[in-house]
């Protein structure tokens, strides 16, 4: 197939226009293109009074060779690479038959979801160990954290069937490098699972919460129905480890489970197992993460900043937006997890903590606009060790906890209040959205100086880029702490721990990875390396 990029149309183009697009480009009469598809298709949003659509198309066409050769100078024009997936192993009889042990997975978000599938498929029969529960009885807690505050804490916005990717915005868009298209294998797995066709070609995909609870569960049958087991409830305690090699794993209320290739995909809300392997010795680094608030806006404002006359257009859908600011403090604040048309919600995993994250569902359809506004922190912040940086986190949660009234409500600002320096005392025009509630306050309390400093530079610098944005009933949500793990499992070219054979850190827990569509790139690619090291390859 041929493969043509930077194919522009108007946003209002009839259906038929795309196809007409090609045969100009390709100077060919309609009975030589014989089928396409779209691989891509995004906005540029540069000049949004001339809003367009920029294609990637695959295209099969009579004389494909000749065509190629005829526009060989043409960088626009290449053949289509083979975006497929391919098994890199397959398991021997042994391990089919149960005469050797069965690979092990902790952790059933996204890494350990497609880690667990991929092996499955590979016909190693993998056994997940998930501390939460199915994905239905996790929403059943979440719902009683949002509306009765009361929290579980093994069964949450954080752990459980999914992992934290559920309960957000679903985006499935990455800026990893992908030379061998394993975002497509995951992009494919969840249109097979009931997502919807589209996230195979936009440019920013997301599935939405709802839709992704149904998604899920049809992986994990997917799973089971290749001779893979899901176990909830299984929390791991500890591990056994033996002239650096592990042997097994701890699992709380239960019998020790026999191991020797462990896959860790916790996620990076597992304080307590990155203790348990830190107190087994497994070699672990301090990483920078981020702390800071969830704003929100009305979703139209930035519409209309963003889309300008082409807000509301049903194609586009709800406006999103990335800003950085590099404040005078030597403080780099970013946009974080942007959710259009969403909500701010309760997502902490321990008690008596306070913790924000944003979530959309797919329709994009909410009131207001919500994004994590983040100042970067490095480990000379919080020295220490490996752990300090769970310390620091938490420290800043049970602040937030205290400043929200003890109650699990969330302590709040009013953007101009925020920015002169006084508590807040009553809501305007933006109602936030984050259940069980916001409580009213002054969150300069909520964070260090530095980041209180930095985030009041960047405001006023973002309305430059997005009109409205500081705008004085706009509400600040504190805090956003999760924002990725504050540390590193580190592992070597084999994905192997450093210091401990047998044992492979994944995904976002282990500091490989940063929403969902990496994560899961992350489980298939350490799923592939234990397979082949199950096989002596």
């Amino acid at each position: 197939m041929i493969r043509i990029t930077e194919l522009r149309l108007p946003i209002s183009h009839p259906p038929e226009a795309l196809e007409e697009a090609i045969l100009k480009r390709l100077h060919l009469p309609v009975k030589d293109l014989l089928r396409f598809e779209i691989f891509k298709r995004s906005y540029d949003a540069r000049k949004n009074v001339a809003l367009s659509f920029i294609y990637t198309v695959d295209c099969s066409v009579k004389d494909e060779d000749g065509v190629l050769k005829k526009f060989s100078n043409d960088v626009h024009i290449r053949p289509s690479p083979d975006t497929s997936y391919h098994f890199v192993a397959q398991a021997s009889q042994s391990i089919a038959n149960g005469e050797v042990l069965r690979p092990v997975v902790i952790g059933f978000g996204p890494c350990g979801i497609f880690a667990a599938l991929v092996l499955a498929q590979m016909g190693f029969k993998p056994i997940v160990l998930e501390r939460g529960k199915s994905v239905r009885e996790r929403t059943q807690d979440t719902w009683g954290l949002w509306r009765k505050n009361i929290l579980n804490p093994e069964s949450n916005v954080q752990f459980g069937e999914g992992g934290a990717g559920t309960f957000s915005d679903g985006k499935l868009y990455s800026q990893i490098k992908d030379p061998k298209f394993y975002g497509r294998k995951v992009i494919a797995e969840f249109i097979n699972a009931g997502a919807p066709e589209e996230i195979r070609y936009v440019a920013k995909p997301h599935i939405g919460t709802f839709r992704l609870v149904g998604v899920v569960e049809k992986i994990r049958q997917k799973i089971i129905d290749l001779g893979g087991e899901i176990r909830f409830g299984q929390k791991v305690i500890g591990f056994d480890i033996e002239n650096d090699q592990i042997k097994g794993v701890q699992i709380e209320n239960q019998a020790d489970l026999l191991a020797n290739h462990v896959i860790l995909a916790l996620g990076h809300s597992a304080r307590d197992t990155f203790k348990a392997l830190h107190d087994a010795g497994v070699f672990m680094e301090a990483k920078p993460f981020s702390v800071g608030f969830r704003i929100e806006h009305p979703q139209s404002l930035i519409d209309r900043a963003r889309l300008g006359p082409h807000a509301g257009n049903e194609l586009i859908g709800a406006a999103d937006y990335k800003l950085v600011h590099h404040a005078k403090n030597g403080r780099s604040v970013y946009s974080f997890c942007m959710c259009p048309g969403g909500t701010v919600v309760a997502a902490t995993s321990e008690p008596n903590r306070v913790v924000t994250n944003g979530m959309s569902q797919y329709s994009r359809n909410e009131r207001n606009a919500n994004a994590g506004i983040v100042v970067g922190i490095t480990p000379e912040d919080y020295p220490g060790g490996p752990l300090a940086g769970i310390e620091f986190q938490r420290a800043i949660e049970s602040k937030a906890y205290e400043l929200g009234g003890s109650t699990y409500e969330a302590p709040g600002q009013l953007v101009g209040d925020f920015l002169e320096g006084k508590a807040s005392t009553q809501f305007g025009s933006v109602l936030p959205s984050y259940k069980p509630g916001v409580h009213l306050t002054d969150l300069a309390q909520s964070l260090p100086a530095y980041a209180i400093e930095a985030i009041r530079e960047a405001i006023p610098a973002f309305e430059k880029q997005i009109k409205g944005f500081s705008m004085k009933d706009a509400v600040l949500t504190g805090v956003e702490t999760r924002t990725s793990s504050p540390l590193r499992i580190t592992r070597g070219p084999n994905y192997q721990s450093l210091n401990i054979k047998g044992l492979y850190p994944a995904g976002e827990g282990a500091g490989y990875a940063g929403g969902i569509l990496s994560a899961g790139v992350d489980g298939i690619k350490v799923a592939e390396a234990v397979a082949l090291d199950c096989l002596g390859q």
